[in-house]
């Protein structure tokens, strides 16, 4: 009798293991062990501020940093497990389908792609971007190019099949569905982000640059070429 295979501990690829460490790790030292002066630091060089490019200002080391390192910061634990559960959730069967370099790029793309979007918007906003939303949402539209279709052939949840091709995706009851609740959310989140009594800005613009940067880019990163 063959021997039965183990499954892994964790079906979480390393490359998006390591990018959750980093987020987690970042989070707790800047909660528990920075004095409030170092936060307040770690905040204005690593997250991104749109009036630091809007004229007035030298652009130093940060302003080349931020667009990237924004993503890796978060604006607190509730903020942080959601996205990392989402980024456990699609960034797993990404990162399976395209390897981790080709994740990592994917990764930096989407996230510039956010904040690009974000900035055109918010050029005079001094109010602090962080987040890995926008590098998530880049996931969720990748996985929408492949109509969610994952297996776990290789003991790990891995999109498969073709890319469908956009009309092809548009077309599709699956795919359209979620484009459409997901618009739908976020716009509610935008608008309700607005009224007086909710905390917290969202910063949906940024959500939508990644997703598009997602759903329209994927195929530069499928080592297949599907």
């Amino acid at each position: 009798m063959p021997p039965r295979r183990r499954e892994p501990a964790f079906n979480i690829p390393d490359v998006v293991l390591v990018f959750i460490a980093l987020c987690v790790g970042i989070h707790v030292v800047r909660a528990y062990l920075l004095s409030p002066d170092l936060n307040v630091y770690v905040i204005l060089t690593g997250a991104f501020i749109p009036e630091r490019y809007s004229g007035g200002y030298l652009l130093d080391w940060p302003a080349f940093t931020s667009p990237l390192t924004y993503s890796l910061l978060h604006g607190g634990m509730a903020h942080l497990a959601v996205n990392m559960i989402w980024l456990a959730a699609f960034g797993s069967p990404l990162a399976s389908r395209i390897g981790a370099l080709r994740f990592v790029l994917f990764w930096c793309a989407t996230t510039l792609a956010a904040v690009a979007l974000h900035y055109v918007l918010h050029m005079n906003s001094v109010v602090p971007l962080v987040g890995a939303s926008g590098a998530i949402s880049g996931m969720m539209g990748a996985a929408a190019r492949f109509g969610f279709r994952s297996s776990r052939g290789t003991g790990r949840p891995a999109f498969e099949g073709r890319l469908l091709t956009i009309p092809e995706a548009l077309s599709s009851r699956t795919v359209v569905t979620f484009l459409t609740v997901w618009f739908v959310i976020n716009l509610a989140m935008g608008l309700a982000s607005g009224v007086p009594g909710v905390d917290g800005a969202i910063a949906w613009e940024a959500h939508i640059g990644g997703f598009l940067a997602g759903f329209l880019a994927v195929r530069l990163f499928d080592r297949r070429g599907g």
